[in-house]
């Protein structure tokens, strides 16, 4: 047998291993000639090869196939066509079983032989996933169960809609995987540069992504054959211009496999240079990423997605700017599964109102239990707490108050109250430490959300506290769109930011209790919230 493959060199270890399989053909010969039960024991070793062998890592430039990053592919296709005819053992004399066993266990020996196998990370690659369980990375936004290891792959189902990530920053690297989707039309992705937690109002993470996905935009505007793009808040420069202007690139061609097959993508890192190689070629890039260090997140969305053979070189750093690196993890670990109420105290009345809905937790204002709200089931002291929220329900005018910066009320000339005219949408808020008088109101008031009522109302209260409990400015978006407070306590000190501005800074809570559970307020209109992220302080 004659085995010719353009490119390849045999290294001495690679032909000291052909050597052993070549010894071994006579004896296989004499085994075949042999009494034993010959016909089960050599179908068990094809059918271990058979499933053995395109598991190995194999790297680009070592002769096993053709085109930057194509070493694993290369070889599989090759181990694909020897193994591509049935092989009829109860039809077939012993000198042919003989031959195709020694050409799969040569295919096998010369896997052996690549100085990947032989010497494990010599090249400088390391594993992303060690196949056995998710040790280095974290679930952002998803449930438990969302991302799971089966048969050495990182099985995501795509409920909820959200990301897992490493547990640390990249910058410059060579990142190499492998991923199939199991549903015709599957979504899912690869981001990189990644923040630790979900950009407001979104499920996924400022971040570039490398699209996964089965399928093509029939107006052209996207594919499922390599796409790079800016998410959320990050920056790029395709390399080609999108035909809408967007930061996006389509793919020079299309290579991916549909649903059901493996592809391969090997993703370069390089100063805020980014390339995409689909299944042997470099396919897509783009220049100038901001951030251009950050979190490796797998995105769930929606179908079963398989990812295996996650492995990454690391290059040498250019020290980045801070303006150019994602934030750190700051220890934030979300409430809310996506799939349940898990975490919180759900009562029998509650089922159908306060509702999980994929990575939305939905209130249709109707809960038909005693207590209305919705506690967590933890009690919590010092925290911060990060949650997104928006009213769902179509704006009415409404006349309202208005409130002063040292929280008493604009009067006429008369000394009625002045009333004003607002788009309102609902009325809401947040519960701290289980007490009923410290809620950061939401609502549609002029003087906006994170103001707490029942402090700024009590008369009993000193001027500055009364003050204090009022919001500096409104930092509100319009009805509809997505909010997000930033809510840290530590003591009886409070300070609110709402969409990155601060409404109420260190407001002294009297009386407020040690500890308590965390409550979202029932008060009859409908919102969802979303992003419900928690850091215990000490």
């Amino acid at each position: 047998m004659k085995m010719k493959r353009s490119g390849f060199r045999a290294s001495p270890s690679t032909r000291r291993w052909v050597h052993v399989g070549l010894s071994l053909t006579p004896a296989l010969s004499r085994w075949e000639r042999g009494n034993v039960s010959r016909c089960g024991l050599t179908t068990g070793v094809f059918r271990f090869l058979r499933a053995w062998l395109p598991r190995l890592p194999l790297p680009a430039g070592e002769g096993w196939g053709e085109g930057e990053g194509a070493g694993r592919l290369g070889i599989t296709d090759c181990f694909e066509s020897i193994s591509s005819t049935p092989l009829s053992l109860d039809r077939r004399g012993p000198a042919a079983i003989t031959q195709q066993l020694a050409v799969w266990m040569l295919a096998a020996l010369f896997t052996l032989a690549s100085p990947r196998v032989l010497h494990g990370a010599e090249d400088g690659f390391v594993p992303l996933f060690n196949g056995r369980d998710l040790t280095g990375w974290v679930p952002v936004n998803v449930a438990p169960t969302t991302f799971t290891v089966r048969d050495g792959m990182i099985v995501s189902t795509g409920v909820p809609t959200g990301v897992m990530r490493t547990t640390r920053h990249y910058e410059n690297f060579i990142l190499e995987l492998e991923w199939r989707h199991m549903v015709k039309g599957g979504n899912a992705g690869l981001f990189v540069y990644s923040e630790p937690v979900t950009a407001p109002g979104v499920p996924f993470t400022k971040s570039i992504e490398v699209q996964i996905i089965d399928g093509d935009s029939p107006e052209g505007i996207w594919t499922g054959h390599g796409d790079v793009f800016s998410i959320h808040g990050a920056k790029m420069v395709p390399d080609r211009p999108h035909p809408r202007g967007w930061e996006r690139c389509l793919p020079s061609e299309r290579r991916a496999k549909p649903a059901g097959e493996w592809n391969h993508y090997r993703v370069e890192s390089r100063d805020g240079r980014l390339t995409l190689a689909v299944n042997g070629k470099v396919v897509s890039g783009a220049t100038q990423c901001r951030p251009r260090q950050g979190y490796i997140s797998l995105e769930s969305e929606g179908s079963e997605c398989h990812f295996r053979n996650l492995r990454l070189k690391e290059l040498p750093s250019s020290n980045p700017p801070a303006s150019e690196v994602a934030g750190l993890d700051q220890g934030f670990k979300s409430l809310y599964t996506g799939l349940d109420l898990t975490g919180w105290r759900s009562e029998p009345g509650h089922a159908g109102h306060w509702k999980p809905s994929d990575w939305t937790l939905d209130y249709d204002g109707k809960s038909e239990a005693t207590d209305k709200d919705l506690w967590t089931a933890k009690e919590y002291g010092n925290f911060t707490f990060i949650v997104d929220w928006r009213f769902t329900r179509k704006p009415e005018p409404k006349q309202v108050p208005v409130l002063l910066p040292d929280g008493g009320y604009a009067l006429n000339a008369d000394g009625s109250q002045r009333l004003v005219e607002v788009a309102d949408a609902g009325d809401s808020g947040i519960y701290l430490r289980g007490s009923p008088k410290a809620e950061i109101n939401i609502w549609s008031w002029p003087i906006g959300s994170g103001e707490l009522w029942k402090y700024r109302e009590d008369k009993t209260l000193p001027a500055e506290v009364r003050a204090a409990t009022t919001p500096k400015v409104r930092a509100d978006k319009p009805p509809g769109e997505w909010n997000r407070f930033v809510i840290t306590l530590r003591g009886d000190r409070l300070t609110v930011v709402l969409n990155e501005q601060t409404v109420i800074e260190r407001a002294l809570l009297p009386g407020l209790p040690a500890r308590g559970p965390i409550g979202l307020q029932h008060h009859g209109d409908p919102i969802q919230f979303a992003n419900l992220y928690l850091k215990e302080l000490d």
